[in-house]
């Protein structure tokens, strides 16, 4: 694979990153490798401070170590940005399945401790969070609900992109990063989400961070886009509203350099598009930046098994080396590859990450796993809901009158929307049929969600409206569960 590039479109840059900040990048990142390869092999000697032995292999091998590479040099490189900027922000981890990467981001920053407090950051609680991993009585292999940080379900392929939407709808302070793998991208759901920057108000909303990574390929086959010549994936990129940054490499210092500069590009541009939006209005739609990533599959883990190629093909999908107790050359392999890490530059005597490893963590509620936006119920109100009995319709006798019992209901959610416009944390969302179910009583109190071009026959377009109709129902699934998830109220109408 070539070396790292980054390529920036129309504003130039490259990482500012001193060689301390660089050697502390790369040690959270090889300490979140580790402990995602140990969460799929291990159940004992989490520190190697023994020869492994095949007693400290999981009878069972379980899980996902392709992505975890590429999802922990998200993670490391998410927390240096939220800590020099302060940033608000709030991960969708699109490739479910890298669960032990995930595990192992918030372990280390201390959020999965707090929320589970037999599982501590030492050597004992290293242990357990190997041995729980996919594991009976343990915790599932994918990004599940009770992950830390999570709100979105790692099993549900498709729907990343529009759960970051639905979080960032009037979150103007939000940030969220949103990792699209290469196989969720060619899936229906995710296809018609690219279209949800046409509904993503700068003004009033937060904004998403899509990062597109490319490792090569699924189960078993190359993936599309992976597959495509660089132009022309820009060429659909771009057709979807988005100004692609590049970062594609093997070599991991080169490649922290580059995932540095684009991240700190992309912010950069997010923050100039919000703050021209807010301070001076804007005739057209925002182009916001995107992140594509490009790294090989599997990275750092086995290059080589039983004489066939792993690293970067779609053998280091899974488990890379799968007879780990059976076979003596694959236990030796297995140890090799951990101990390439150097776990003992990571972790002092007692198992507790070194101040190296840390530097980049943000801390407090700014950490991944510990953001209330992905604890909706830290940040819910009460709905102000009016009195029902206002809206009963009298009924003399039976079948004596005709009404609509949904155009009641529009009635209802206008004085809905007007109660909510100033705290903004009640949405309509439809597949195009708000008036055709006779809810159209709404755009008394807001009109439709719009960035895209209006013509004089539109009616109740609005870029700061609260009703959204795209017909895609997958897109306003994830629309309005990434919206309830984050704490916030709406209905959607179908």
């Amino acid at each position: 694979m070539q070396d790292a590039t980054e390529t920036t479109g129309t504003v130039g840059g490259v990482s500012g990153l001193t060689d301390d900040e660089l050697r502390e990048l790369d040690a959270h990142w090889r300490a979140a490798n580790y402990l995602a390869a140990g969460q799929i092999y291990l159940m004992g000697n989490p520190l190697l401070t023994e020869p492994l032995r095949p007693e400290h292999v999981k009878p069972r091998l379980l899980g996902h170590w392709g992505t975890s590479p590429g999802l922990n040099l998200v993670y490391t490189h998410l927390n240096r940005v939220i800590k020099k900027r302060g940033t608000e922000a709030l991960c969708v981890w699109g490739p479910g399945h890298g669960g032990p990467a995930v595990l192992a981001g918030s372990w280390l920053e201390g959020s999965y401790s707090e929320t589970y407090a037999d599982v501590g950051r030492d050597a004992a609680g290293m242990e357990r969070l190997f041995r729980q991993f996919s594991f009976p009585g343990g915790v599932p292999s994918h990004v599940a609900p009770e992950t830390p940080g999570s709100i979105h379900e790692g099993g549900e392929l498709g729907y990343a992109l529009s759960h970051a939407y639905g979080a960032a709808l009037d979150n103007p302070h939000l940030v969220v990063a949103c990792v699209i793998g290469d196989g969720e991208a060619e899936t229906g759901p995710s296809a018609a989400s690219w279209h949800s920057n046409k509904f993503l108000d700068p003004v009033r909303d937060g904004a998403v961070l899509p990062i597109l990574h490319l490792n090569g390929y699924k189960i078993a086959n190359p993936a599309v886009l992976a597959r495509l010549p660089e132009a022309e994936l820009d060429e659909l990129l771009r057709g979807y509203g988005h100004e692609p940054l590049h970062v594609t490499g093997d070599d991991p210092l080169t490649v922290h350099r580059a995932m540095a500069a684009a991240m700190d590009t992309a912010l950069d541009r997010i923050a100039l598009l919000q703050r021209t939006a807010r301070e001076e209005g804007m005739a057209e739609r925002a182009r916001w930046p995107m992140i594509v990533l490009r790294t090989p599959k599997g990275w750092t883990g086995p290059a080589e098994v039983d004489g066939l190629p792993v690293e970067g093909t779609w053998r280091a999908h899974q488990v890379p080396l799968s007879e780990v107790r059976d076979n003596p050359e694959h236990l030796r392999q297995l140890e090799a590859w951990l101990r390439s890490y150097r776990p003992e530059e990571l972790f002092d005597e007692q198992g507790r990450p070194r101040p190296d490893v840390l530097a980049c963590v943000p801390e407090g509620s700014r950490r991944l796993g510990a953001t209330p936006h992905a604890n909706g119920g830290l940040l819910l109100r009460e709905l102000p809901l009016p009195p029902l009995e206002r809206f009963a319709v009298p009924v003399e006798k039976p079948g004596g009158t005709l009404h609509e019992p949904t155009r009641v209901l529009g009635d209802l959610l206008e004085e809905v929307m007007a109660a909510t416009s100033d705290r903004r944390d009640f949405r309509l969302v439809g597949p195009d049929e708000t008036a055709s179910n006779r809810l159209q009583a709404v755009y008394g109190a807001t009109g439709k969600a719009w960035q895209a071009g209006t013509l004089p026959t539109d009616e109740h377009l609005d870029r700061h409206g609260r009703v959204m109709e795209i017909l895609s129902e997958h897109t306003c699934q994830g629309w309005l569960e990434g919206y309830l998830l984050t704490g916030r109220h709406g209905l959607f109408s179908c």
